[in-house]
């Protein structure tokens, strides 16, 4: 099971899309397609206009230590995931406004405010390994890999 999540954000409003079944790897779009159906969405997924920009994890230049999902198991089975080593600042200007974990074909998010802290517990009792999202509004997606 492939457990990477595949987003892709508008480059005005911001809106942000999730690709369910991003297909085949072999799939050539034509144009002709649905954009669910073709892996670099070639068939136009527009927003405002635009050609929608795919998220890439780990990419914008910024701290990685206030960032990067830091995640570990607890006795109950269950994930819990901080945003950072160092606390991610959680203001109206800049904050993480979600996280999620994928394991097993399942995602699960839970969406954050600003004043709020940057953490989340996630039940994924049969996992194996779990991978971690975050989203920050200013500097991007992150992406780690939390193994069983």
């Amino acid at each position: 099971m492939n457990e990477s999540v595949v987003l892709y954000q508008c480059p005005d409003c911001g809106y942000i899309v999730e690709v369910v079944n991003p297909g085949s790897p072999e799939l050539i779009c034509s144009g002709e397609a649905f954009a669910a159906t073709c892996v670099e969405v070639a068939a136009g997924l527009e927003c405002c206009g635009k050609k929608m920009v795919k998220l890439e994890s780990n990419t914008v230049e910024a701290s990685q230590e206030k960032h990067l999902p830091v995640a570990e198991w607890l006795a109950t089975g269950q994930v819990e995931v901080k945003v950072g080593a160092a606390a991610h600042p959680m203001t109206s200007e800049h904050w993480i406004r979600w996280i999620w974990a994928v394991a097993d074909g399942q995602v699960q998010r839970v969406e954050l405010e600003p004043e709020q802290s940057p953490e989340a517990v996630f039940s994924v009792k049969e996992a194996g390994d779990v991978v971690l999202y975050a989203y920050c509004n200013l500097h991007g997606l992150w992406k780690t890999l939390l193994p069983r």
